[in-house]
């Protein structure tokens, strides 16, 4: 029975957060039900499954840099978007299986089950602590104390999800390697990020991928950081991330050599290469509004030394009428 209630309450919990916010990169909820021993949640249809599926090549067969990074990115502005909120939202379980794609692998953040609103006026709540193994904070765990910083870290691991495609819980590797977290820690601590890179990038064909894997490896590590202060906040992540991605568009040595049809491009609001799943540069629509604070605004501070001392666009259904519908 206290199992049932559990799940009663995730899913009201979800219903009512999920209403009250609106990204371009959370999952849409577009109705549900609640009746008897059924509760059932309809959101929209996401074709190419989760982010995870894709990384483990359980749909496809890997995914380019290029969308990998786009993933990232879109992921963080949104779980920025709950942090800045009038009333904060920690999403409490974020993980590779919990990023759906849609049709043009844009990411939506999805199940806030677990979710909780924080409170501006204190930079914690105290709560048990909740969430998948191998993605919890560490010191979330230890003292109880939810956090914006407790989604960073969980951040953390899919970004050496990303750049490795790795099981986060792997038993088959060496006991000391079982948590990829620790791994990660310890080799980009010892600046042996290529030890842990999926070979499927073939990074070292490319002068830029290699550059920004390294680069996302660096800020995986301040992600992971234990101490909660040390870690950066979603949006710093998220200003570092654009800043990654858009590295490959300014005026380096590789794309140069693009000429005037690359100024062409960008006169018509685009930005990179080829499209396409097999290409290894994006072709972006330069998006004329963000939900991000500018990165002026944002402290500019370098990604992080190896060193550290710790080792869709449309509205949701209003809150009131899916709650009103799923209580009667």
């Amino acid at each position: 029975m206290h199992q049932e209630d559990d799940g009663i309450e995730q899913v009201m919990n979800e219903i009512k957060l999920l209403s009250s916010v609106s990204h371009p990169n959370l999952v849409r909820l577009l109705g549900c039900c609640i009746e008897r021993d059924e509760q059932i949640l309809v959101y929209e249809f996401m074709p190419n499954g989760t982010l995870s599926q894709h990384l483990q090549k359980e749909r496809g067969t890997g995914l380019p840099w290029t969308i990998r990074l786009n993933i990232a990115t879109e992921t963080t502005q949104a779980i920025a978007h709950l942090h800045s909120a009038d009333n904060p939202i920690y999403h409490r379980d974020i993980k590779s299986s919990n990023i759906l794609l849609d049709y043009e692998f844009k990411s939506k953040v999805a199940d806030f089950g677990l979710s909780r609103l924080g409170l501006t006026e204190f930079s914690h709540i105290s709560t048990a602590p909740q969430g998948t193994p191998g993605y919890l904070d560490p010191q979330y765990h230890q003292n109880f104390h939810l956090s914006d910083k407790s989604d960073v870290y969980s951040f953390g691991v899919v970004l050496v999800e990303i750049i490795s495609a790795l099981k986060v819980v792997d038993f088959s590797r060496h006991h000391s390697e079982v948590n990829l977290a620790a791994l990660a820690v310890e080799k980009i601590g010892k600046g042996c990020v290529d030890e842990i890179m999926d070979p499927s990038l073939e990074p070292h064909t490319d002068a830029w991928t290699l550059s920004s894997v390294h680069k996302v490896a660096e800020l995986a590590f301040r992600c992971l950081a234990f101490h909660r202060d040390m870690r950066p906040s979603m949006i710093e992540v998220a200003a570092e991330l654009e800043r990654i991605r858009f590295s490959s568009w300014g005026p380096t040595e590789e794309n140069e050599c693009l000429g005037s049809s690359f100024a062409s491009e960008k006169s018509q609001g685009l930005a990179g290469r080829k499209v396409g799943m097999d290409s290894r540069r994006l072709v972006l629509p330069l998006r004329s509004s963000t939900t991000m604070v500018p990165l002026e605004e944002v402290t500019n501070s370098s990604p992080i030394s190896v060193y550290d001392p710790w080792g869709s666009e449309q509205s949701s259904p209003s809150g009131n009428s899916l709650l009103d519908n799923a209580i009667h």
